[in-house]
């Protein structure tokens, strides 16, 4: 099955290794996604995801949440749910 497009970069936190996800699909905490862009390509577990500095464990469609990822990401990069 193909992985389902749930967002997109909007900026990245280098000193913290935080990534901005504006959401256009709902996202759980447990979920794998794949970042992928120009020269990013890569997946990992949503261990954590905040919004406002708050810990939620279910992210809606429209919200932007900060995660912490394993790698760097670029602002346009796409987000897709492993599926």
């Amino acid at each position: 099955m193909a992985d389902t497009k749930i967002g997109q970069i909007n900026h990245f936190y280098t000193n913290i290794g935080v990534g901005i996800i504006k959401l256009t699909k709902k996202l759980k905490v447990g979920q794998t996604v794949r970042f992928m862009g120009a020269t990013t390509d890569f997946e990992q577990e949503i261990s954590e995801m905040q919004v406002n500095h708050e810990n939620i464990s279910e992210a809606k469609a429209g919200q932007e949440i900060g995660i912490k990822v394993k790698d760097k990401v670029r602002d346009g990069d796409e987000v897709y749910l492993v599926e």
